[in-house]
């Protein structure tokens, strides 16, 4: 096991006086906090005995029959409440999914980069992690084609493609349509099983959510959700949903890993969204964030020396930024603390030490004006550095 390199921020990230651009979390405007506390007080008074008692590995009934309302506004319409699985996040879908398919050795093809907590999860079950290039439009197919081929060549048989292909963690960037169908064809004839890990996909700030890959594929895609951005991480909520077969095989590794979910955090989720505006609060989220996201995107263009870019998400949480050659964001973290912003290096996001020169940047925490700050700070930071740079060149 291996530590992660956002959480080893968050100690220094949360420091008052520091622009934490850092962690994804979401923004203390979202959370509901009054409608919450309603919520949990009506779970008690009317179904308390159940919620303080144990409950099923797969998670409650009817929690899952809404879960399955929640995934047809991306497009998944045949879900049925008896393939979700109920989990800790979807971050524990993850781990349950890894624990029965991967064994010691095993590839597993991600972006690059990709979501820093699936390579300390692939790492931790001794996983081989091999990345496939990123651009604007997402994971690219004829990278995906190449690398199977290559990897085929050399005996070696992939068990899994782990992709987050709407608004990525940590690229921002959004898979389009044709390469969706395109990705999945392929890893269909290659026998590859693709993990779809979509917690992000409902904050789309133009348009309707995006089509997610599940909906194409239901026999060939396991869909990973969450309520941790749409309602609060806290609640620890997620699910997995996934064929018959593979369903059967996660309710027993979750049966080993915890017994049952929380009974009492399923039905407060349950009965907020029976009772709560969901959708409509929603359209506020979407409104939020993409204030966030705009003040991020304008700051970086009236402050970033020439020779910087980064990614311009359609929703979610993430800017991918990438610096001029010479540049080691890592190294250059402690003179940005000290500068008083935080991000996370790109390094973290990869499992072959690339990314030396990118970061993530999360607009999601911050408000605008303290996005504005955060952005000017590390743009003086990175000046600075480039100072420096050309000083040893010289």
């Amino acid at each position: 096991m291996i530590a992660s390199e956002v959480r080893a921020l968050f100690a220094v990230a949360s420091r008052p006086e520091i622009v934490s651009l850092a962690g994804g979390m979401p923004a203390v405007d979202a959370l509901p906090m009054d409608a919450v506390a309603a919520t949990v007080a009506e779970v008690v008074t009317l179904r308390g005995a159940v919620a303080l008692q144990y409950g099923s590995a797969q998670g409650d009934p009817g929690l899952r029959a809404r879960i399955c309302d929640v995934m047809a506004l991306e497009g998944i319409t045949d879900a049925h409440p008896d393939h979700v699985v109920v989990t800790a996040g979807s971050q524990q879908a993850l781990d349950l999914l890894t624990r029965v398919f991967i064994n010691p050795g095993d590839v597993v093809l991600t972006e690059g980069p990709t979501y820093v907590t699936a390579i300390n999860t692939f790492a931790a079950y001794q996983a081989r992690i091999v990345h496939v290039p990123l651009d604007t439009e997402g994971l690219s197919p004829a990278g995906l084609a190449e690398t199977l081929a290559r990897l085929a060549a050399a005996g070696v048989q992939v068990k899994m493609l782990y992709t987050v292909p709407t608004f990525q963690n940590p690229g921002g960037v959004t898979l389009s349509a044709a390469r969706r169908a395109e990705v999945v064809e392929i890893c269909r004839r290659a026998g590859v099983l693709v993990v779809e890990d979509n917690p992000y996909g409902l904050l789309a700030f133009d348009g309707e959510p995006v089509r997610a890959m599940r909906a194409d594929a239901p026999d060939d895609v396991v869909y990973l959700g969450s309520f941790s951005k749409t309602l609060a991480p806290g609640m620890r909520v997620g699910w997995a949903l996934a064929p018959p077969a593979v369903t059967a095989r996660l309710v027993l590794a979750a049966e080993s890993a915890v017994l049952s979910q929380s009974m009492f955090t399923q039905l407060a989720v349950d009965r907020y969204l029976e009772t709560q505006p969901w959708a409509q609060q929603l359209k506020g989220l979407r409104e939020l964030y993409r204030e966030r996201r705009d003040a991020m995107l304008d700051a970086l263009a009236e402050t970033m020396p020439d020779g910087a870019s980064w990614t311009r998400p359609d929703g979610g949480f993430f800017v991918w930024l990438t610096l001029p050659d010479g540049v080691d964001t890592k190294a250059m973290l402690p003179r940005a603390i000290a500068a008083r912003v935080a991000y996370v290096p790109g390094i973290g996001f990869y499992a072959d030490g690339s990314g030396r020169q990118a970061m993530r940047l999360s607009y999601c925490y911050p408000p605008p004006d303290r996005v504005r700050d955060g952005v000017g700070r590390l743009a003086r930071v990175v000046r600075a550095e480039l100072e420096l740079r050309d000083t040893f060149r010289t």
